[in-house]
């Protein structure tokens, strides 16, 4: 697509537009309501967020589709749509940590009737930090090239994972943790899936998974880890594995075998 800088670009701008948002309520949690759980909270700084976005992506792309966490949705008239999730990592904006990202993916419907991302940005405000990619054209982080660990065998790989809210769900989850820890180096849970993929990316840790996320989770994350040389699958039921060609496949085993 040759307009994909463009579009890259205005996903720039809007995650930017987002951070700035996040950071002007950093440390301060307001307007805090629950949503699915009593454990999954919305505040006043991912509707302030997701306000901000959309109010710029409206304005330049009015015909796209919009999905947004927060209740942003529109139908597209154009083929493309904008997956948003203003405030990745609700709950550590909750208790100050500054462990949070604006996640914008611009996706495009395919002939098979599947919208794809084609381009991606992950904002960390808190570290001045801008992960981007478009399909086909590498990911960067502020600009400079990033790249995933491979090959990495599993005793020596540092995993992140995360949980969902449901406490059915969490027990689940849970379960899995017995049989691979003794398998890796180590599990860390830091509570932003878009951060976590991009952490893949930059090689900061060398896997990612869950297994039960929602689209704005994973549409900008996916394809920067996808193009920083990562492999990403989908998890049953709807989540995602993302490492390393070589430790993806050892991954997939110990998880779904």
């Amino acid at each position: 697509m040759t307009e994909l800088p463009t579009l890259l670009g205005l996903a720039v701008r809007a995650a930017h537009r987002g951070g700035a948002e996040l950071a002007a309520r950093a440390g301060r949690a307001t307007g805090v309501g629950h949503k699915s759980t009593p454990t999954d909270p919305v505040t006043d700084a991912d509707r302030a967020s997701e306000a901000a976005v959309t109010e710029l992506l409206t304005a330049e792309r009015p015909g796209d589709g919009l999905l947004g966490e927060e209740g942003a949705e529109r139908p597209s008239e154009t083929g493309l749509r904008w997956v948003l999730d203003p405030l990745d990592g609700t709950v550590n904006h909750l208790y100050g940590i500054p462990h949070t990202a604006v996640s914008v993916a611009c996706e495009r419907l395919g002939d098979d009737g599947v919208w794809r991302a084609v381009a991606g940005v992950v904002c960390d405000p808190a570290r001045g930090e801008t992960f981007t990619a478009t399909l086909g054209g590498g990911a960067r982080l502020n600009g400079a090239p990033v790249r995933v660990n491979d090959p990495v065998p599993p005793p020596s790989a540092l995993v992140a994972t995360g949980f969902a809210y449901g406490a059915g769900s969490r027990a689940r989850q849970a379960a899995v943790v017995p049989g691979l820890l003794p398998r890796i180096r180590d599990i860390r849970s830091g509570g932003s899936a878009a951060l976590e993929l991009c952490w893949v990316a930059c090689g900061r840790t060398d896997a990612y998974y869950e297994d039960e996320l929602a689209p704005w989770d994973t549409a900008a994350g996916a394809l920067i880890a996808a193009e920083a040389g990562a492999r990403t699958t989908v998890l049953p039921p709807s989540g995602v594995l993302a490492a390393g060609p070589a430790l993806h496949a050892e991954l997939a085993a110990l998880l779904t075998g």
